[in-house]
């Protein structure tokens, strides 16, 4: 995993400021992008996320304790029927006789103030999924890991290509530019050879075209070179002025094994792309077992207290018609009620029947792991042909930017030979063109190869797993000159 402080350290190595006036280098492009890039922002953000499913999945582990109550007041008004003897008198109010009655009455109740709260402790003793969660969460942490891991080295691909192509599109542009002014030399030639009737008014007008096409060459290679400084912007959120190039006589060096066969057996084993996907692999299995729980028991130790406390008061009354006038009606009395209540026990759920939810959930998570044990071997696939593709561009472009080289000291050598045989009249100007436009083709392609060379590289390390800040950081000590950056637009001067 690259390490910011490596970075760092490294910039500093360099004996770099980064408020002076000077050659941006590709670690201090790749230190900016790190802190502005939003794809490493956010996969850092979603491995932070990720660092707190264990700690979740572990918690529901634990005691589950919780609290609650509840404070009102009110009243009650409760009416209904009471047996009762009811006595019948003579007229001088001696009892002479009586009925049993079904009397209606009335309850009142005042309650002045009323609460109660609840106190529950729950410890789980099995529960299938829990476990089977706890043991997934590893996983999803190690997931989080190596997708962070594939996105600093996604990055560092990145920053270096488009690094490299701003180096490749400045290349190009001076090319075209030393090509347009040539070529206005030799039109400028064309048109006083004409004027001494030495040539034929044909070779002046192919100068002309000549001359437009390297114009619009020119504007062509602004265009391109701006794109590519804003796709740096992209990553960095910085213009630069300046960046650090290659010299010309940069090290090729051969990939260290130089063995094919090894460095796809590395990618096989640390690839992050593969370890990614055989966690996803490992992380599907979980879920199965999982939405297996549906069929299991669940076994959980709880305890629990409830109290509730009241302080009212209540009256009860009759209709007079079936109130005894010997017997007073009760005074209000006190309806207070405090009350507890414990319980401690084993809480057993066995499920029977889910009307085939269960069961399809099974066979929903089987399907899942199914794809991502196919992703695992798209993966494996992938990462093989990357790590085969990136290692056999090393050797090409190392064995290409020698024949490019040697090829621009060939068109060199062969225009100022057409020139001399266009002075004395044995080459035409279209030969003079053709020689010229063969020398800007080759410049261009060498300047191109060195740089993906460079890129191939990156590739390599990082297809395989393997790549570090080391890797940038030797990279990085291959540039040593200073190139600047012209702020161009398509279409300017």
């Amino acid at each position: 995993m690259f390490s910011k402080s490596i970075l760092l350290a490294g910039a500093t190595a360099l004996g770099l400021s980064a408020a002076a006036v000077r050659a941006e280098n590709l670690i201090e492009v790749y230190q900016a992008a790190t802190q502005s890039d939003p794809l490493i922002r956010e996969a850092e953000a979603r491995r932070e996320a990720a660092l707190e499913v264990k700690p979740q999945a572990r918690g529901a582990l634990f005691p589950q304790i919780g609290i609650g109550g509840q404070v009102y007041t009110g009243d009650s008004d409760t009416k209904g029927y009471q047996t009762q003897f009811i006595t019948r008198t003579d007229d001088q109010g001696n009892v002479v006789g009586g009925e049993w009655f079904s009397v209606p009455f009335t309850n009142k109740t005042d309650t002045d103030w009323y609460w109660d709260y609840s106190a529950q402790l729950t410890q789980t003793i099995f529960r299938w999924d829990q476990w089977q969660r706890l043991k997934q969460a590893d996983l999803q942490v190690a997931l989080a890991e190596a997708n962070y891991r594939a996105a600093q080295q996604d990055l560092a691909l990145r920053v270096s290509q488009r690094y490299f192509d701003v180096l490749a599109a400045e290349d190009t542009l001076s090319a075209a530019e030393a090509t347009l002014e040539a070529l206005n030399r030799q039109q400028e030639q064309a048109e006083k050879r004409f004027e001494v009737g030495l040539i034929a008014i044909t070779d002046v007008q192919e100068a002309r075209a000549a001359r437009d096409e390297a114009t619009a060459a020119v504007i062509s290679a602004k265009r391109a070179l701006a794109n590519t400084q804003e796709a740096l912007r992209e990553l960095t959120g910085e213009m630069y002025a300046e960046l650090m190039k290659p010299s010309d006589d940069m090290p090729l060096n051969q990939p260290e094994p130089l063995d094919e066969d090894g460095w796809v057996s590395q990618a096989a084993d640390q690839n992050l792309e593969v370890i990614s996907a055989r966690l996803g692999v490992d992380i599907a299995k979980r879920n199965v077992k999982i939405a297996q729980s549906g069929h299991m028991p669940t076994v959980d130790l709880f305890a629990q207290r409830f109290q509730t406390d009241s302080s009212a008061t209540a009256q009860t009354s009759v209709p007079d018609e079936f109130r005894d006038p010997t017997r007073p009606l009760p005074p209000a009395f006190p309806a207070d009620i405090d009350r507890t209540n414990d319980t401690v026990g084993l809480r057993v759920n066995l499920p029977i029947f889910s009307g085939g939810a269960t069961q399809a959930r099974v066979r929903e998570q089987v399907h899942l792991h199914r794809a991502e044990r196919e992703r695992l071997e798209g993966a494996m696939r992938s990462a093989e042909r990357n790590t085969r593709d990136a290692y056999l561009g090393v050797l090409a472009e190392k064995a290409r930017v020698n024949a490019l080289r040697q090829s621009v000291k060939s068109s060199q050598t062969a225009l100022e030979a057409t020139e001399a045989g266009f002075e004395v009249g044995t080459r035409t100007t279209v030969d003079v063109l053709n020689g010229r436009r063969l020398l800007f083709d080759a410049q261009r392609n060498y300047a191109r190869s060195r740089y993906d060379y460079l890129i191939n590289v990156v590739r390599l390390k990082a297809a395989a797993g393997v790549l570090v800040a080391e890797d940038i950081s030797q990279i990085n000590s291959l540039l040593t000159t200073p190139l600047p950056l012209p702020a161009t637009r398509p279409g300017g001067g």
